[in-house]
Formats: structure tokens, sequence, C-alpha cells
């Protein structure tokens, strides 16, 4: 059979915690210091914020503060708090990286050595994948296989694919393609498996704890691995190294980096997030500690500590915060912690890659699924026993989308306010037996100070991002001008369609809270170049509104017209910056320009350049349809979801 199978027997599983391990190796990771550190994120963050709501204040009561400015204070105080935060996870990444400290440790940093430690532990790499395209997925399982072969230390894994495929013709193609990979891998076959479930019941959450309750009990650890994921053999040594190192993790996130992107939107994607993230994620992992996150893949996890402690049941209630969790990753992070079990971020970590949508549209249709999955949270913010952390991820995981809905309300109530008060711009006399008229007062240095504020917390983090590159990794990306031309035109693109993406997810939001439901598709993850019908059908709105909101301001509040053009001008060339930021052609040029490069195209990687490989081959179809692998024996364990299921009980 290959869907779910009901076991035979149970076998007996004593569930275990952190505090039963004591005394950890010499080569552990510490974590000095943790609570100044957060208090230290948590003061600065707090005085910035409390800095810009202040002069806002200040330039707002200057004229008498109505009820409509002050919920755009209310907005605004929201919003440049979440630039706050932002920035100072940012610069605190930047310092580090810059005296090449370790965020965890605190101390000078070096390369983790995958060679120190003997492997004594089973591992099992588990592939979920759900309808995706058949050839990419094997040649990325391939590749990562390949790659770990390489190392001579493949006879401590076994590979996994867990098909959710529900499409009858892709599951008979996986299975087709799988059958050739058997082949090709001779006797390395034994150490991988193909299992699908005829009915994808709980999503990727059901995929996983399947696998956890047949067979999880056989592996110390497993490392997940998206449908688009591919990693180096030294980088998954080096994560099982680190667990065997570390009794008390329960969790290892890598930093996983886009490759391979052909379109224009693609690299630019791709570059921002080489350029950005490694200095994002330290700032990131200096704070949070032994309570990072987990997105979801190309990470390690313990698997007793998961079946333990990780099982999700379904949600009561209607959607938004009903129904199945769908942004898993982060409740099984905090579910790890919740248990005194450590979660960390390698954010110095490589070998770590995955792909990322070509377009904006499909860029877009990804963040619908993330943005229910992130709300869905805030039903389960008051979770008992939660780390205060694991409470911070996932209302930053809210309001990172949230955000957006309220920018756009504070710019849609400013162009009223703006309106408002150039329809009374000469009315000085506001009562009828008034002495004394009320002239406007405008605080020009004090806006001019919170305009350049705002700015440095929106901008600073990118230049800080290219001053640690240009410092560090200036080969990796074809030079000093190869990586400031990168960075202005990703910044000026960044410009362009931020407006964009805010109607998204504004948008998106708006849905959600309606209680409209998502559909969680396969990810198109190739190149293609939209045509100009889906480009006009999914932007017209957007660009009719910019059209009649533009003509109003310039109609009566000429001045503020001005202030919004950046918005405007991005809301009018939704269409063609959709249309032509998929353009293949484009992103070939960019290539050609050395715009855009990228350490993984400036240099040789054996993992990548496998996969290319694979990718490339072709083989023969087979003559006659292949049949059901064969699977291990059964294991069975329960998956218990005590944690959450009470607290349901409550909620519902």
């Amino acid at each position: 059979m290959s869907g779910i199978q009901t076991p035979s027997s149970k076998s007996v599983y004593t569930p275990i915690t952190p505090v039963d391990l004591t005394g950890q190796p010499q080569d552990a990771i510490r974590l000095p210091f943790k609570s100044a550190r957060r208090w230290f994120f948590s003061s600065m963050s707090l005085i910035t914020s409390v800095w810009g709501v202040y002069m806002m204040v200040e330039i707002l009561r200057a004229n008498e503060l109505t009820a409509l400015e002050t919920i755009i204070l209310i907005l605004f105080a929201i919003s440049f708090s979440w630039l706050a935060i932002s920035f100072w996870s940012g610069l605190i990444g930047f310092t580090l990286q810059m005296l090449r400290i370790d965020p965890l440790s605190l101390k000078r940093q070096s390369a983790l050595n995958s060679e120190q430690l003997a492997i004594t532990t089973r591992t099992a790499v588990v592939m979920p994948v759900y309808n995706e395209d058949t050839h990419r997925i094997i040649a990325g399982f391939e590749a990562t296989l390949r790659s770990l072969e390489k190392t001579g230390e493949i006879s401590h894994f076994d590979f996994f694919m867990l098909s959710d495929t529900t499409k009858l013709d892709i599951a008979q193609a996986e299975r087709d393609a799988w059958q050739q990979l058997t082949e090709r891998l001779g006797d390395l076959s034994k150490q991988i498996f193909y299992r699908r479930r005829e009915k994808n019941i709980a999503r990727k959450v059901g995929n996983l704890a399947e696998f956890c309750q047949r067979w999880g009990s056989n592996y110390e650890q497993m490392i997940v691995l998206d449908a688009d994921s591919v990693m180096t053999g030294e980088c998954l040594l080096t994560l099982v190294r680190q667990m065997q190192a570390n009794p008390r993790v329960g969790l290892i996130q890598t930093v996983p980096i886009p490759v391979r992107q052909t379109t224009f939107f693609g690299r630019f994607v791709q570059f921002a997030a080489v350029l950005y993230s490694p200095m994002l994620a330290t700032g990131l992992a200096f704070w949070q500690t032994d309570a990072a996150n987990y997105w979801g893949h190309n990470a390690i996890i313990r698997l007793r500590a998961f079946i333990d402690h990780c099982g999700l049941p379904s949600l009561g209630g209607r959607a938004p915060f009903g129904g199945d969790i769908l942004s898993h990753d982060f409740v099984e992070a905090a579910m790890l912690r919740r248990a005194d079990w450590d979660v960390l971020l390698l954010a110095d970590l490589e070998g770590s890659y995955e792909e990322v949508p070509c377009n904006i549209i499909d860029y877009a249709t990804r963040d619908r699924r993330w943005v229910q999955g992130n709300i869905q949270h805030l039903g389960i913010l008051d979770l008992p026993g939660l780390h205060p952390i694991s409470r911070c991820h996932f209302f930053f995981g809210a309001l990172a989308y949230v955000t957006s809905l309220i920018w756009l309300l504070m710019l849609v109530l400013s162009t009223a306010d703006a309106v408002v008060r150039a329809l009374n711009a000469n009315v000085y006399f506001t009562e009828t037996y008034q002495l004394y008229p009320d002239w406007p007062i405008a605080k020009t240095e004090l806006i001019i100070a919170l305009i350049g504020l705002t700015t440095l917390l929106l901008m600073g983090p990118k230049l800080l991002g290219v001053i640690v590159t240009l410092t560090h990794r200036r080969k990796a990306f074809g030079g000093a001008r190869a990586i400031i031309k990168g960075a202005f035109v990703e910044t000026l693109f960044a410009v362009l369609i931020a407006p964009v993406m805010m109607s998204y997810h504004a948008f998106f939001v708006i849905s959600v809270l309606l209680g409209y439901k998502v559909n969680w598709e396969a990810q198109d993850r190739e190149g293609r170049l939209l045509n100009w019908n889906e480009a006009f059908a999914r932007t017209s709105k957007m660009t009719i509104v910019a059209v009649i909101w533009g003509w109003l301001t310039f109609t009566y509040a000429t001045v503020f017209f001005w202030w919004l053009m950046p918005i405007l001008i991005g809301l009018v060339l939704a269409a063609p910056l959709v249309r032509y930021s998929s353009s293949l052609d484009l992103g070939s040029s960019c290539r050609r320009h050395n715009i855009f490069l990228c350490p993984s195209e400036t240099e040789d990687d054996p993992a990548l350049s496998e996969l290319d490989k694979c990718l490339a081959a072709e083989h023969p179809k087979l003559e006659a349809p292949a049949p059901i692998p064969p699977l291990p024996e059964n294991n069975w364990v329960d998956m218990p979801h005590p944690a959450l299921e009470n607290f349901v009980k409550v909620i519902r």
C-alpha cells in the first residue's frame, strides 16, 4: 500500500527531554549573555521607535491633532516600530560580520569543521513533494545524494522522497523516474525510499507526521528538504555533527540561498537574498540565541524531540484562525522551545540552497499562502508556556504582512487629511467669535529630521549589506563594480515594485480576515515570460485606483501629490513591471553585464554542478509503467499533540 498503513504493533517509545542530558561535549555551542542580548536589542528598538513617534506627534499637534490624524499616528507608530526592529537586527548583524564574530558564541568566527567529530548516529534526509515537476525534484534529490556520497559518509544516511502528489499522471511519472534513479545508483539505491500517500491528509504536516510515526524511531535526526532544495554533502555532515555535539539542541536551521534564477525578477530576488540574508540572519541569531525560528526546510531536527512535542492537530473554528496549521514550521519551533529544546540558527553555514518563484505573480501567490499561515499564528499567540521569543516569531511573522495593510491605510488617510487641509487652507477663523486667526504651523526642521530617520531605517540595512560584501566577499560577487551596479539596480527596482507588493499583501490580509480559503498548490519555479493578458489581469485594478488617486491629489493637494509620486509610479506601471521583470532575455542581459552577479555563478559548487548535470541528462522512457517501490518495515510510534490539543478545546 502506498497510503497510510495501519501498524500491526507499536514499539515502546519513552519521551525524553533535554534536562535528562547532562554534561555537554567540549565543542558544544555556548550562548553567553542571552538575557543581556535580548534586553539590548529590545531597548535600542524601543528607543528608536519612541524617538520617531515623538517627532511625528510634535509635527501633527502643532496644528491641533484631529481624530483622523490620531488614527494616522497610531498606524505610523506600528509601522515605524517594525522598521526600527528590522534596522537594529541588521545593524547588529553588520557589526558582527565586520568583526568576524560568531553571533551565537560571540567568539572570533572560524569555519565550521565537519571532520572533528565522528558520526555515530543515523540520519534520514526527507524531501516532501506535492504535484511538482518530476524531473526537477529527482534531479535535486540525486544531486544532494551524490554530493553526500563523495564525502564517504553516506552509510550513516537514508534518503526518503515523501510524495503527497494527487495528480495520477504526475504520480506515475514519479514512480517511473524513481525506478530509473535506482538503476543509476546501483547498490546505493538500498538507502533511498519513495513513499506516496494516496490521501494528503493535513498537507505537509501530515506527510512528515506519517514518516515520523512509521520510521522516525529508526533515526536520531532528520534533515528536511523542500522540493527545490539542494544541500552539499559537507553541509549535511556539519549539521549532523553539530547535533551530536549539542545534545540539548532540537533543531538547527540553515540560511537557504536562492540559486539558478534566469528571469530579471528571479535574479533580483536571488541577488538581494545572497547580498543581505547572511548579515540579517547573523543579527537574528544574536538576539534569538537558543529560541530561533524554523523555516520549514534545509534544517536538521532531532526526531525524538519532534515526535514527542510537534504533533499538530487541526485548530477549531473557521479560517483564518481555524483549520489545518498552514505555517507549521513556526509552530514546531515554538513547541520544541516550549519543551526546553534549543533551536539554533547557523547564519554562516554554507552549502544550503533553494529556488524562488521567477516572477512577481508567482511570488505573490506564494506569499498569499504565507499570509494566511502567519496570521493564523495570532490565534495561538497566548498558548501557555511559550518562550517570549517564540511569541515574537508569531507576532512579527503576522506583522510582516499586516504592515502592508497598515502602510496602505496610512497613505489613504494621509491623502484624505491632505485634501481636507488643502480645501481649508485659507480658513483662518474657524469659530464665529474668534479674536485671533489660526495660522498654520509647519515644523519644517522636524519634518526633515523624521524623513531622514525613516530613510535611514529603510535604506540603512541595504547600505550595510553592501559594505559587508565589499569588505569580505568582493571576489565572490565579481568585484566591487559588479556589487555596486547590482545593488543600485536592486534598490531602484525594489522601490518601484514596493507599492505593487504592498497592494498584493494588503489585499491578501483583508481576504484572509474575511475568511477566504487559500489553495496550496505546487510552485512554478522555472523561468517563464508572463504575457500581457496575465500581467494586466493581475494589476489593472491597482493601476485604475492609482490613476484616480493621483488625479484627486494633484487636483486638490498638489504638494502631497509629489510626495505620493514614488507610490503612484509603481502602481501605474504595474503591468509593464510585472511583464518585463519576468523576461528571460532581460535576465540574461543582466548576467552578461555583471548585474545581479552571485557567488553561485562565479564559484564552482560541485553540488550545483551535479544538479545541472542531472537536469541536462535525458533518460529513455520505460517500456512499462514502474510499480510502487518497496518500503522499509514499519516501526510505528505514536505522535501525540497534547499541548495544542488542550489549548484548542479552550479557544473553541
